[in-house]
């Protein structure tokens, strides 16, 4: 089976479509198992919680966007460490740093609460999921000077960074995940990167409602069913059977996220 190691699910993007109920069930129609809906803030990672215990194949993450730090108040912290102990809460994330928007939260803030986030995730055993735009050296910077926090592992989303720094990140013992932005052509770079990762540090991922790969790309919102085309296309890149590379892949989650069955 496909599995869409990160996505979001809980905006309003898909009422249009027929609503989150209607992108599962298609998702299962198109061989998609296994779905992690990510939060980004207390509210999303709630609803997440929920949407885990609605539909089997649907887990979830727990976290602070760097980009939503905005929104913090005192007291959430220790309210996204009680979802930690969910069942079906595979990681905590998606945290990290986001310099790309002059408006987001100064870096020291960012950097701050990435930490205290790593933190929780080292206190509560769960590996996390990274979000990094903008932010290469300092990303693997605060990584490794934090490298004690790491003993569950975690993963970079919607890996864009060089193929020079995978290693560096490797070494910290992180996977890579991979989305909508793998199959555009002109993705050199992301490509170059999918070509390159050792087989079991490679995952597969959506991150809709953004990002939809090719043959939709343009369309809106992106749904889970369409990361049948990322991993088709990373076999082709890696020149890979498609069968055992999907195989490769669930075996990798559920190393990585040992919570998931």
């Amino acid at each position: 089976m496909y599995i869409d190691i990160h996505c979001h699910l809980t905006g309003g993007e898909y009422e249009e479509i027929g609503g989150v109920e209607s992108v599962i069930v298609r998702a299962r129609e198109n061989g998609v198992g296994r779905i992690v809906c990510s939060g980004f803030d207390l509210d999303s990672s709630k609803i997440a919680a929920e949407l885990a215990k609605q539909y089997d194949e649907v887990y979830f993450t727990a976290g602070f966007h760097p980009s939503e730090l905005g929104k913090y108040k005192d007291g959430d912290l220790k309210k996204l460490r009680a979802l930690f102990s969910e069942e079906k809460c595979i990681g905590v994330g998606e945290i990290g740093l986001d310099y790309h928007f002059e408006d987001n939260p100064p870096a020291k803030t960012q950097r701050e609460m990435f930490i205290r986030q790593l933190v929780l995730a080292d206190e509560a055993g769960l590996p996390v999921v990274i979000h990094s735009r903008d932010a290469a050296q300092e990303t693997l910077l605060l990584l490794q000077e934090q490298k004690n926090l790491l003993k569950k592992g975690g993963l970079l989303h919607c890996y864009s960074y060089s193929a020079e720094m995978l290693a560096d990140f490797c070494a910290l013992g992180l996977s890579f995940s991979f989305g909508g932005p793998s199959t555009f052509k002109n993705a050199k770079k992301v490509q170059e990167c999918v070509q390159r990762i050792p087989a079991p540090c490679l995952l597969s991922e959506t991150d809709c409602p953004y990002l939809t790969p090719v043959p939709f790309r343009g369309v809106f919102p992106n749904e889970p069913k369409n990361v049948k085309y990322v991993v088709q296309n990373m076999a082709a890149l890696r020149n890979e059977n498609e069968e055992e590379l999907k195989k490769q892949i669930l075996a990798n989650a559920k190393r990585l996220f040992f919570k998931l069955k």
